[in-house]
């Protein structure tokens, strides 16, 4: 128990529940969490429970308060998993269960979409690239095959957004969200444009107010308090969607003599991110796929672009060297498996194939877009054993990366790496050469709980501005940089070019492509 006052700070991801307790120096004091649960079946259908995604946000807050009955809760700061439809009524009821980023069902309406020229006014309104995991592609999808939900909903809200409105009251989202799915990055508001292009007119009446948690917090309702064991009025503030939240706790604003700051996620899927001031214009050939992301530091926006598989392509070596060992007979264990391939990838040579990342079976979507696109290993000889295979998936993650970064103008000076992979040394150590920037991990990374708490610090005056706040509070958990190798550096510089071109002739020309064709012949989900 503490008397000190604390910052509340929900993040509710995909897989994992949390609330977790900061004090006004930015030093994580608690933590309450529990698995997420979401349902997945046939067809890219994957949804989520409402009510019962705010009664275990509920329980776990009320979990934490009680450990800390003396504190002082100056405020309550919300973020969660981007994207998806969370529709209420106007009651605040549910309607239906939440659909989820994971869900591929508008993938068909997205493929068309790309191909006409209003793909091209959306993206120069969002510099966004319109995917299916998109609200407004799913209400696209939900317009044609479950009118009546759309008919019975009051507003569409985000994961964040809804359990806002249960803490609030209030129907909101941030400029986050609101922006590159239905505005522009210029405003940070809604944009004719953009909503025009989608063909969703009838729906705006869907759209709820945007509001910049950095500036505007609402009270906390009478209801939600006697939930949560709060005090009623507690200011709730709405963060960003969550990879900013990450970026902001990894140190994306924490600028110092390294010069420029990006940061990559290397989790399940990846996410590859850095600054860009409101000037920057993306080149006018840019690939048509990726975010841009309004930032809680005014004048400054967040390039993104999102690997739909980093460590899923590592487990999946994983699984394959524990069947082997299971066939010979022997036990296996994952953790220790990975470890054990981990400590070999080192010591196998550079560069003796190439890895192309595109596990997930939803294909790909930074830099481009393409449900068809699959993993590859190519260049192949008979001297390639499994520390070499394991050492090519590492490569061809780092350099899934570096076409993420080449996609948004520019490398950053030093890049933050967070996510399981970035305790792996040899992932380090391959991904700086690979980039030929320094990188860096963050100690007790507080993670996109503590980008939502940095948020609420500026917006009830606890911090001056986001950078004062990060050099206070990220600054000090920043690890020490870790340099490229000069010499590998040297080794991998030809790679990228490579990597580009051979995943471009396997993309093809739309239906004649490898991947398509091979797409066609599999069976639905392989």
């Amino acid at each position: 128990m503490t008397g000190r006052p604390l910052i509340l700070a929900i993040d509710a991801g995909t897989s994992m529940l949390k609330a977790v307790a900061f004090d006004t120096d930015g030093r994580l004091i608690d933590s309450e969490s529990r698995p997420n649960v979401h349902h997945e079946s046939a067809g890219g259908r994957a949804e989520q429970d409402m009510g019962a995604t705010w009664s275990h946000i509920a329980a776990i807050i009320s979990a934490l308060t009680a450990r800390h009955e003396s504190a002082a809760i100056l405020a309550l700061a919300v973020t969660g998993q981007g994207d998806g439809t969370w529709l209420i009524d106007a009651e605040g009821n549910p309607v239906g269960p939440a659909i989820l980023w994971l869900d591929g069902r508008a993938g068909p309406l997205v493929d068309a979409f790309r191909a006409t020229d209003a793909a091209r006014t959306h993206f120069e309104q969002t510099n966004t690239g319109l995917a299916a995991c998109h609200q407004s592609s799913q209400i696209l999808w939900l317009a044609q095959h479950q009118p009546d939900r759309l008919a019975a909903a009051a507003t569409a809200l985000h994961c964040k957004d809804y359990l806002y409105f249960r803490l609030t009251g209030e129907r909101a989202t941030d400029p986050s969200e609101g922006g590159f799915t239905y505005g522009s990055w210029r405003t940070r508001a809604y944009s004719d444009a953009t909503i025009a292009a989608l063909g969703l007119q009838s729906h705006r009446r869907l759209l709820p107010p945007i509001v910049d948690g950095s500036r505007t917090a609402h009270p906390l309702t009478a209801a939600a308090a006697a939930q949560l064991g709060l005090q009623a009025g507690t200011p709730v503030v709405l963060g960003f969607i969550d990879t900013v939240c990450s970026g902001l706790g990894a140190g994306l604003l924490a600028t110092g003599a390294e010069g420029t700051a990006g940061t990559s996620i290397l989790g399940s899927t990846g996410i590859n991110m850095r600054l860009a001031p409101d000037e920057f214009e993306l080149p006018a050939d840019a690939p048509m796929s990726g975010f841009r992301v309004a930032c809680p530091a005014p004048g400054r926006t967040v390039l993104m672009q999102s690997m739909l598989a980093a460590t899923l392509n590592i487990d999946w070596l994983v699984g394959l060297a524990g069947h082997a060992v299971r066939l010979a007979g022997h036990s296996s264990e994952p953790d220790a498996m990975r470890h054990a391939l981990d400590a070999t990838v080192l010591e196998a040579p550079p560069a003796r194939a190439m890895f192309h990342p595109y596990i997930a079976a939803a294909g790909e979507r930074g830099p481009f877009t393409d449900a068809t696109a699959r993993a590859s290993l190519a260049g192949i000889s008979r001297s390639l054993d499994l520390p070499g295979v394991m050492r090519s998936i590492y490569e061809g993650i780092a350099l899934a990366a570096a076409d993420c970064y080449d996609a948004m103008g520019s490398k950053p000076d030093i890049i933050t790496l967070t996510g399981g992979a970035a305790r792996s040394t040899a992932m380090r150590h391959i991904f700086a050469a690979t980039l030929n920037r320094p990188v860096r991990i963050v100690r007790e990374h507080g993670g996109a709980a503590l980008g939502a708490a940095m948020i609420a610090a500026v917006s009830c005056g606890i911090a001056s501005s986001m950078e004062a706040c990060a050099a206070a509070w990220v600054t000090p958990l920043l690890g020490t940089p870790e340099p490229p190798d000069a010499g590998l550096a040297a080794r991998y510089a030809g790679l990228l070019g490579i990597y580009q071109q051979s995943r471009r002739s396997m993309a093809g020309e739309a239906r004649s492509s490898f991947w398509h064709q091979f797409a066609a012949v599999q069976e639905p989900g392989q």
